[in-house]
């Protein structure tokens, strides 16, 4: 069976028995004998020691010079300073929406529909990022949203009637959901402290959303309530020159290059959409972050109707939300060290259970200060999640289509910013916003749900 099988195969060696019984070796003396049998035994090591090299891994790369860290910092603060303007976005409608209702005379349905269009745009965005990043580039695609924000806040800023204000919010939501999946694509794919990083990064988009509320419940009490949208317009305007002056409209794999990064080319990428949906556990993850985004929006949006309706708050609530997005911004740095200690999988499961607990003090004690206190620390404990979750899908996921999934998942999770605060509104228009909590309770269980589902370690990728 052997002898069939090293016959059959064309790279297979000759046996060195067979070498070593030829009749030519039988006719010449034993030294050349010998020495040809040590000649052979060598072509035979060659041989089974070859393997087949691929340009990527056979070329080298030149390491990273002083003058390519100061880049990778460079490019690394401009994807932070997009994250900053999105958490900005997330932490602008809560202390709005009251004076949002005041004005247009409506109810909590239908401004809630604020959050359907804003899902329609991300959701759009997530679908659209993976087609446009592959003609476009990570560059050009990158300013493309900033240049949607823009246009959103133009919009938004003059306060039109209410169906251009959802309009509005539509092309904000699109514009948002590129950048947000090209910057979590691209520092997921540096090859230095990515997992850190990722934590930095989120921790300025809660820094963002810190801000936010503290400046919108300012214009929530004057009469051009609606030109805190020009603040978001000049930051949505700086966002454009930074994109446009560091990364130059350049695709991923080059600006890594000029950061001393070689590009991962490995996998196959033809049909790339249907190998990206056909992957269980990218599915799963988009999901989880779908409930994650929308409790954490949710939470930091809809808690200041709540403690101003049910624990009698004064128009000064909306710092409770500035509360909560502290926390989240404090979580994301100071647990750093603690989520490296319980692993990328309990982590998330430890934070998320304890926040339910916190969840159910916030619901049963009727307390106003014991709820900020302790909206602040479900904020600390939701903070490190999204980042870890991130790292995670970098591990389990095929390295080769990576940029597309965690573009998808970025996306589609955002649409969760805008999925559950308008089913908290659809609630709270039939039940009142008591509602909240429940609701609140039950998405971070399915979350924990949905966690426990996805997969600890890498599938074996062909």
């Amino acid at each position: 069976m052997d002898v069939e099988l090293t016959t059959l195969s064309p790279r297979s060696p000759r046996p060195l028995e067979e070498v070593h019984n030829s009749p030519f070796n039988k006719s010449i003396p034993a030294e050349r004998q010998g020495a040809e049998n040590v000649k052979a035994h060598d072509n035979l090591v060659d041989e089974i020691q070859e393997v087949p090299r691929t340009p990527a891994s056979s070329a080298s790369f030149p390491a990273a010079t002083d003058a390519m860290k100061r880049k990778a910092r460079i490019q690394f603060a401009t994807v932070c300073w997009s994250l900053c303007l999105a958490g900005w976005n997330d932490g602008t409608t809560g202390p709005l929406l009251p004076r949002i209702q005041a004005v247009y005379n409506i109810g909590f349905a239908v401004v809630s529909l604020i959050f359907v269009f804003n899902c329609v745009g991300f959701v759009s965005g997530a679908a659209a990022n993976i087609w446009l990043t592959d003609r476009l580039g990570f560059g050009k695609v990158m300013v493309l949203g900033a240049l949607f924000q823009v246009a959103g806040y133009a919009i938004e800023a003059p306060a039109p009637p209410f169906p251009v204000l959802v309009l509005g919010y539509t092309v904000n939501g699109f514009g948002l959901a590129l950048q947000n999946a090209g910057a979590n694509v691209y520092v997921a794919a540096l090859k230095d402290n990515a997992s850190t990083k990722l934590s930095i990064m989120h921790a300025v988009y809660g820094t963002g959303a810190l801000c936010a509320p503290l400046v919108a419940t300012q214009f929530a009490q004057a009469r051009h309530w609606s030109f805190h949208y020009l603040v978001l317009l000049s930051i949505a305007l700086s966002n454009v020159a930074l994109l446009t002056a560091v990364f130059r409209f350049k695709d991923q794999d080059t600006c890594l290059a000029e950061i001393g990064q070689a590009p991962n080319h490995e996998g196959d990428v033809s049909n790339k959409y249907k190998q990206i949906f056909g992957l269980r556990a990218m599915h799963l993850i988009a999901f989880f972050i779908l409930l994650y985004v929308g409790i954490e929006v949710t939470l930091g949006g809809w808690i200041v109707t709540y403690i101003i309706q049910l624990r009698g708050g004064g128009p000064t609530s909306g710092y409770i939300s500035s509360g909560f997005f502290g926390g989240l911004t404090i979580g994301r740095i100071t647990l750093l060290w603690v989520t490296q200690k319980l692993g990328d999988r309990r982590a998330p499961l430890i934070y998320a259970t304890l926040a339910v607990c916190l969840e159910l003090v916030i619901w049963l004690v009727p307390s106003l200060v014991g709820g900020a206190v302790a909206v602040s620390f479900v904020g600390l404990l939701l903070g490190p999640i999204y980042p870890v979750v991130m790292h995670h899908t970098s591990r389990v996921l095929p390295p080769w289509l990576l940029t597309g999934c965690i573009g998808w998942i970025a996306g589609f999770g955002q649409a969760g910013s805008a999925f559950l605060p308008f089913l908290t509104g659809v609630l709270a228009s039939k039940v009142g916003i008591k509602s909240l909590q429940p609701l609140l309770v039950l998405m971070m269980g399915f979350m924990i749900f949905l966690w426990v589902l996805v997969p600890s370690a890498p599938r074996r990728f062909e």
